[in-house]
C-alpha cells in the first residue's frame, strides 16, 4: 500500500455520499466555527469564525495538478477534512480551478458561514454544496452544535436560504440526528420545517457510525431514521452504505486495517501512522468497518481504541468478500 505524499490532498476515500473521493484539506485539525456533540474528529480545538489563508492555496493547486496528472481516477473532488474549508479565504479558488476537472467538485460544510456574501459566492463555484441541520432554534443549537458565540440559529438558516437564492448546482442538505436529543417527532417536524424553506435539492438523514466527540451522542436505528424521513417533504433519503465491489483499492485498505486490528486493538492515531493515512480517510474505514460489525470501539482511560469482532467461525480471516 503506497502512502499518501501529499500534505493537502488525500485519498480518494470511500464515501456514502460520493463514492470514491479525492479530499482537499484547507484547514489545520479540528479548526471549525462549531463543535458539534457528534462529530468523528472528536472535540474542536481551535473554535473561531476568523477566516484566513490556514494553508498556502498554491501548493494546493499544485497538489492537484500532480494527481490530476498521474491518478485523476475518483467519483468527486471533495473539499473536506480536518475543520471547516469555509474558513479558508481562498476556498472558492480551489473550486473554480476544479471547473475546469472532468471530476465533479463537492463542498462539505456545515453552513455556518454562508450568511457572508463572499463566501456565497465562493461556494456557488461548487457541483455540489452539501450543508448541516440538526437544531431547530437557538438552544438546541448551542446543544447539538455548539457554536462560536458569534453564530446564531437565525443567521445560520437565513445564510443558506440566501445562498440556495444564488446557487444553481445541486444543493444537499444532511440532518444528523441522535437519539433523545434531537429525535422526537416534535422536533423533526421543526426542522423538517427550516429544511422545506431552505429548498435542497436532496435530504438526506445521518446518525452516528463512528466514536462521537461525546459519547452520550447515540444512533438511531436504521428502522427509526426510516420512521422519521416520512416527516421531510419531499420524504428524505437514508445516507447510504458505501459499495466496494468495484474499488479494489479501497477493499484492500479494509482488509489490511482489519487484519492489524485483529492482531492488537490501536487508535486512529496508530492506524494514520501505521498506514500514512489521513485522520478522516481513517475514520471512513473503520466507520465502514463498525458499521458492517468487523471492528469495535472502547475506551482506555481518555482514548478511543478499536479491535477486530472476533467471531467462531471467522477468527484468523480477512473481511468476506
Amino acid at each position: 500500500m503506497k502512502k499518501n505524499p501529499y500534505k493537502y490532498i488525500f485519498g480518494p476515500v470511500p464515501s456514502r455520499r460520493f463514492g470514491r473521493s479525492l479530499g482537499i484539506d484547507l484547514i489545520p485539525y479540528k479548526t471549525c466555527s462549531l463543535d458539534c456533540i457528534f462529530c468523528q474528529l472528536g472535540r474542536t480545538t481551535d473554535k473561531t469564525v476568523v477566516r484566513k489563508e490556514y494553508v498556502p492555496i498554491e501548493a494546493v493547486l499544485a497538489e492537484i495538478k500532480d494527481w490530476l496528472q498521474a491518478d485523476g481516477d475518483a467519483d468527486y473532488i471533495t473539499l473536506s477534512g480536518s475543520g471547516e474549508p469555509t474558513l479558508h479565504t481562498q476556498f472558492g479558488e480551489v473550486l473554480k480551478f476544479l471547473q475546469d476537472c472532468p471530476i465533479p467538485s463537492a463542498l462539505l460544510t456545515n453552513g455556518t458561514m454562508l450568511h457572508l456574501p463572499e463566501v456565497r459566492a465562493a461556494a456557488s463555484y461548487a457541483d455540489v454544496v452539501k450543508v448541516s441541520l440538526s437544531a431547530w432554534d437557538q438552544q438546541s443549537f448551542w446543544w447539538v452544535n455548539r457554536p462560536c458565540p458569534e453564530l446564531t440559529f437565525d443567521r445560520f438558516i437565513e445564510g443558506q436560504k440566501d445562498f440556495r437564492t444564488l446557487y444553481k448546482g445541486e444543493l444537499w442538505l444532511e440532518i444528523f440526528l441522535m437519539l433523545g436529543i434531537n429525535s422526537m417527532p416534535k422536533d423533526i417536524e421543526k426542522i423538517a420545517a427550516f429544511a422545506k424553506t431552505i429548498q435542497p435539492d436532496r435530504i438526506q438523514l445521518n446518525t452516528v457510525v463512528r466514536p462521537p466527540a461525546e459519547d452520550f451522542a447515540v444512533a438511531l436505528s436504521k428502522d427509526r431514521l426510516k420512521a422519521l424521513s416520512r416527516l421531510f417533504d419531499p420524504p428524505a433519503e437514508i445516507t447510504a452504505e458505501f459499495s466496494t465491489d468495484h474499488a479494489k483499492d479501497i477493499l484492500t485498505t479494509e482488509d489490511a486495517i482489519f487484519s492489524m486490528l485483529q492482531r492488537r486493538p490501536c487508535t486512529i492515531e496508530d492506524i494514520d501512522q501505521a498506514f500514512g493515512l489521513h485522520i478522516n480517510e481513517t475514520s471512513k474505514y473503520l466507520g465502514k468497518l463498525m458499521r458492517t460489525h468487523h471492528v469495535q470501539s472502547h475506551y482506555i482511560n481518555t482514548s478511543v481504541y478499536y479491535s477486530a469482532v472476533v467471531k467462531q467461525d471467522t477468527q484468523n480471516v480477512g473481511l468476506p468478500t
